[in-house]
């Protein structure tokens, strides 16, 4: 099994806006909301152009202190964007949320890296960089649902606690989805793609198992992390927006 993977032509990637434009129009139609979508797609597209020129240099440099750049701007940014729904005392929260990513999520990409892979040299950015991403990237996701739900329950006037407790769960339920689904239902992103560029499924499996346990861990930890962290500054008095 040696198949070349197959390059997108810039007009056939186009029809794959399709589906989404669709989804805009309803919200468009439905709520006169769109603005955010269009704007998150805008952003989208100009991040991942950047970054595909961007990460070429880095395989192509070899760099220590570049890697360690780009992990330390994946830190800074996912810890803004998982406070994006959160408004009381921002600055604050954001320390808290940079200490749960950085911690919760290092830690497993240390683990991953050095204990799982053993990469030589330890930061080989074509691995490094990739499984950053994705550590973080569900780290910041899972704390921004724990901030939001944490902060709903504050607002009914639950104690810190129970809240915590409503909020950590919350925060893993995509995870804890993905984990029913993969293999039933979907074949996340590495897997599928190593599949396609020829790797065997049988060794896709174990990688994919491995990022399984990773994101799943990373999100859990961070959440937990954050979750902690916040208690001194919990809400425990705000009003319910009902």
């Amino acid at each position: 099994m040696n198949h070349s993977i197959q390059i997108i032509p810039y007009p056939s990637l186009a029809l794959a806006f399709i589906p989404a434009a669709i989804v805009i129009a309803i919200l468009f139609f439905w709520t006169r909301e769109y603005k955010t979508e269009i704007y998150g797609f805008s952003r989208m597209l100009g991040q991942l152009l950047l970054v595909g020129y961007f990460l070429s240099y880095i395989f192509e440099s070899d760099s220590t202190l570049i890697v360690l750049l780009v992990i330390t701007v994946m830190v800074l940014a996912s810890s803004s964007i998982a406070l994006r729904t959160v408004k009381q005392k921002w600055r604050q929260l954001y320390w808290r949320s940079f200490i749960a990513i950085l911690f919760g999520g290092g830690a497993v990409l240390a683990l991953v890296t050095q204990g799982v892979l053993t990469l030589d040299p330890w930061y080989l950015p074509s691995y490094f960089i990739p499984l950053a991403g994705m550590i973080f990237a569900n780290s910041m996701n899972s704390v921004s649902l724990a901030a939001d739900r944490l902060y709903a329950e504050a607002g009914r006037g639950l104690p810190f606690e129970t809240a915590r407790n409503i909020a950590l769960r919350s925060s893993l339920i995509p995870m804890t989805n993905a984990l029913f689904a993969v293999g039933l239902v979907s074949l996340p992103g590495m897997m599928t793609g190593q599949i396609l560029s020829g790797v065997s499924p049988l060794i896709a499996v174990r990688y994919q198992i491995m990022v399984m346990c990773m994101v799943f861990g990373a999100a859990g930890i961070s959440s937990a992390l954050f979750l902690t962290l916040i208690k001194p500054d919990y809400p425990e008095n705000i009003p319910s927006n009902k």
